[in-house]
């Protein structure tokens, strides 16, 4: 049975100025890889989230292009130096056109 992928984020609400973050990713997503078969033998199709896209008030910080070989319920985790407040929005893009997104605030003060 699918799941439904589900985007989880950890990244602070608050930061200093020039204070160095860390965020954390994960998604629950099934990564089929496209290799394997079914009770069938029929090849299950692809469907992988291949690309992760962090922004931070409309420009891209960080970016990842995921493969095959990536895990089920893919983590990530990254660095980034608060400078001003606004909205990070991260993206994950899946193979079969898919979008999942989640929005959060970081206050710099």
């Amino acid at each position: 049975m699918a799941i439904t992928p589900t985007p989880r984020v950890r990244v602070p609400t608050q930061a200093k100025p020039g204070e160095l973050i860390e965020i954390k990713t994960l998604i629950s997503h099934e990564m089929e890889s496209g290799q394997r078969k079914d009770a069938s033998g029929k090849i299950v199709p692809r469907k992988i989230i291949n690309t992760f896209v962090a922004a931070f008030n409309g420009k891209t910080v960080f970016e990842a292009e995921w493969n095959p070989a990536i895990s089920a319920n893919p983590y990530q985790s990254f660095f980034y130096k608060a400078s001003e407040s606004g909205e990070l929005v991260f993206t994950w893009k899946d193979d079969d056109g898919s979008n999942y997104t989640s929005k959060h605030k970081l206050t710099v003060a």
